[in-house]
């Protein structure tokens, strides 16, 4: 048995035929081959998955495609426009935020809801908001730095 699912996806109308137990990651990646959000652990225990729907973090490996129906959802494919990279996104590259890069589009979507309107932001914080965002390369430092320099990019 399948079903239709329709949402926007980085502001395209789409809609796909899944069966109702689909996670929103497999819809995204097998479906409309956006490989940018990445499955790390099948548990929602690591963020390589994070995307936005209606402007909120959400684990896709949690939500199932149907469960998404008539929303807007946004992944790190949707972030860069006309080229230009998002603030967050130039942060990351401008001060070393990824080692691997597997946990990278993850971190990047999870950071842009921490830091919204938080200019100022602590690194204390920060590294709070991360919880639930796992890196298996670095000591966090940079990623830490990244989000701070996007915080401060995204205020003006």
């Amino acid at each position: 048995m399948s079903v239709t699912v329709s949402m926007t996806v980085n502001g395209k109308a789409v809609t796909g035929e899944v069966e109702p137990r689909t996670l929103l990651v497999q819809f995204l990646r097998d479906h409309l081959g956006l490989t940018g959000t990445h499955v790390g652990c099948d548990t929602s225990q690591c963020g390589a998955c994070v995307v936005h729907i209606d402007g909120e973090s959400v684990k896709s490996c949690t939500a199932l495609a149907v469960q998404a129906e008539g929303t807007e959802v946004n992944t790190i494919e949707g972030l860069a426009k006309d080229g230009v990279l998002h603030p967050m996104q130039e942060a990351f590259r401008e001060n070393h935020g990824l080692q691997c890069g597997f946990c990278t589009p993850g971190m990047v979507m999870s950071a842009i809801e921490l830091v919204r309107g938080r200019p100022d932001i602590s690194e204390k914080e920060i590294r709070e908001g991360l919880e639930g965002n796992i890196c298996r390369c670095t000591g966090y430092h940079n990623i830490v730095k990244s989000i701070k320099a996007g915080a401060a990019a995204m205020k003006g």
